[in-house]
This record gives structure tokens, C-alpha cells and sequence, in this order.
């Protein structure tokens, strides 16, 4: 399953997305953590110290061999240097599963011990001095994108993604690839407005949106988010002093983590695990393609200097049956 936990900056989606890591590792199953947005805090989150964390192998730095391996024997894609960031897989590409060990994961994956198991975790990499008033962020995002588009998930195995904050994911075509979004919201204006906007901009696309509500201190916080998001609204969470441990470094065993709190976890697993039944591998892949389209006409093929369009394999549907070279 692809997760996504969306929210605007401080809304805690950071501090969620890591509190429903540990929930799935401590019942054993395989997880890919990802790191996406540009302030890199999940390694900190899953209890990395700062110097572990700052060490983590930046997907963005690892284009080209990222490229490289998931082009494969593809003929559609004459080289590394031709792929984009919507680069759809065709016949002949190297598709991606949470539990396998590959190059891919080799050179941009770190497990992390997790109470009760443990996880990958791969990052998209902080802005470099390099990278200040010369590069967009989504070149280092693109990494994300072509990782979520090569890749076969199954039920009961998750791809669990921090993304940016805000709605500047929608600036690339990363938003349609998750099988549900959480959005984290505060239970104020602002809180609240970053939901307005993916809620209008998913409209068209078949998002799974559910709001996640945080740091709600009473009835009247409740009131406000229904009032707010109706039944979008999925659960709230409230004080956590196993958060403000964690926060002080000093994690408690996860199994101490408040009971609400436990609860909470659990719904958020049981609303990711619905929507594999309304999994369409057919239309996952059209997307890929509108998307990929969309780029090249309107900066990719001039990058590349070739005509991007004809990397599409119009055969090829991406789904849990496909098999790849090795």
C-alpha cells in the first residue's frame, strides 16, 4: 500500500507519519519510509540522532543510478540521461517491491530498529549550498516520483511517504500516486486551508483523502474540524506525552504509547488497508502517462532534446502480476 501523509508546515504530519511507521513495523510488515520533504525530520522522528540522519544517502544525489537501474532493458528509453522525473515503466523496465533487496535499495535505503522490527528508510536529501538560487526542489522530489512509479505493492506491505508541506506537491503528478493521502489539520483557519486546497485539486484525479486531526484539546476543537471537513474527517489525536519524550530524544517502548493514541494508529491502518480493494492498476498507469506527457511538452523534451512521448509503451499496464528482468 502507498501512503501519504500531506499537511501544512508544523500541522505534525511529520510526528504522525512516524508514529504510523512504528505502528506497522511492530506488526512486522515490510515498510519503505520516505523521507520527501524539504526539511528532513523523519529520520529524526524514527529516533535517528542528528549526525545518523545527516548521513542518510540522498535519492537526489543518486538520479543517475536510480535511472539507470529501473531503465533496465527497456528500448523505448534510449538512456539514463533521457529519463524524467514521470518516466513511466514499459516492457523491458525494472520494477520495484518493499520486500526484495536490489541495487536501488542498496545505494539509497538504510533499515532503521524500530521497537518490535524494523524499516527502510530512503530520503530525498536536504537543499545543498549547491542547490541555493540555481535548483528547484522537485529535482530532488523527482527521485520519489520515478521510485512510486516503478514500484509493485501488495497488501499488508507499505510504502509510507512524508511529502512537502502544503500543496506544492502538486506541482508534479506525485499526488496521484498514493493508494490514500492523510492530511494532517489543526483545528484552526490555516490548519484547515491546506485541506481546501488538495481537496480541489485531488477532485478530478481520484484522490483517497482523509483528514487527520491534531493537536485537538476538546469538544470544541472536535466541533470545528466536522464543521470544517464533514466526513473527510478519519480521527483525532490529542496530547501525546510520548510524543514530547520522543521529541526530548528520550523515547519511551513504543508499546507505552497512550491508548487513544494506539487506537487512532489502528484506524489509519484499517482506512489504508480498505482501499486495496479499490486498486486500478489500469488507471494508475494512464496517470502515469498524463503526467509524463504533460512534462514533456512542457519542458522535457527540450531538456532531454528528445521527444519523450515515444517512451511510452502503450501495451504496458503496471500491477502485481508484471513481471521484470532482473
Amino acid at each position: 500500500m502507498k501512503i501519504a501523509f500531506v499537511g501544512k508546515g508544523g500541522s505534525g504530519k511529520t510526528t504522525l507519519s512516524s508514529l504510523f511507521i512504528r505502528h506497522l513495523a511492530a506488526s512486522g510488515v515490510p515498510v519503505v519510509a520516505i523521507d520527501a520533504d524539504i526539511n528532513q525530520h523523519l529520520g529524526a522522528a524514527l529516533g535517528l540522532e542528528e549526525a545518523q540522519a545527516a548521513a542518510l544517502p540522498a535519492m537526489g544525489d543518486r538520479l543517475p543510478l536510480i535511472k539507470d537501474y529501473l531503465r533496465g532493458s527497456n528500448p523505448r528509453i534510449a538512456s539514463a540521461e533521457t529519463m524524467i522525473k514521470t518516466t513511466p515503466p514499459g516492457e523491458g523496465s525494472r520494477l520495484l517491491r518493499l520486500g526484495e533487496d536490489n541495487p536501488l535499495y542498496d545505494a539509497c535505503a538504510r533499515p532503521v530498529e524500530l521497537d518490535g522490527g524494523a524499516v527502510r528508510l530512503m530520503v530525498t536529501g536536504p537543499f545543498t549550498d549547491a542547490d541555493l538560487g540555481v535548483a528547484c526542489y522537485h529535482s530532488k522530489t523527482g527521485a520519489v516520483e520515478l521510485f512510486l512509479n516503478h514500484l509493485v505493492d501488495g497488501r499488508d506491505e507499505y510504502a509510507v511517504v512524508d511529502m512537502t508541506a502544503g500543496s506544492d506537491s502538486f506541482a508534479s503528478g506525485m499526488f496521484t500516486r498514493f493508494d490514500i493521502t492523510f492530511l494532517v489539520a489543526e483545528p484552526t483557519r490555516k490548519g484547515v486551508s491546506v485541506y481546501r486546497q488538495y481537496k480541489e485539486y485531488a477532485r478530478d484525479f481520484g484522490v483517497v483523502l482523509r483528514v487527520v486531526g491534531n493537536k485537538v484539546q476538546g469538544q470544541d476543537d472536535l466541533d470545528f474540524l466536522r464543521a470544517e471537513v464533514g466526513d473527510d474527517l478519519l480521527v483525532t489525536v490529542g496530547h501525546s506525552d510520548w510524543v514530547r519524550a520522543m521529541e526530548k530524544g528520550r523515547p519511551p517502548r513504543f508499546e507505552l504509547l497512550e491508548d487513544a493514541n494506539r487506537r487512532a494508529l489502528r484506524l489509519l491502518q484499517v482506512a489504508a488497508d480498505a482501499t486495496y480493494e479499490l486498486r486500478d492498476w489500469d488507471h494508475y498507469t494512464r496517470q502515469m502517462v498524463h503526467f509524463h506527457l504533460k512534462n514533456a511538452a512542457s519542458w522535457g523534451n527540450e531538456r532531454t532534446g528528445a521527444d519523450l512521448a515515444a517512451q511510452v509503451d502503450p501495451g504496458f499496464v503496471l500491477g502485481e502480476g508484471v513481471t521484470a528482468p532482473a
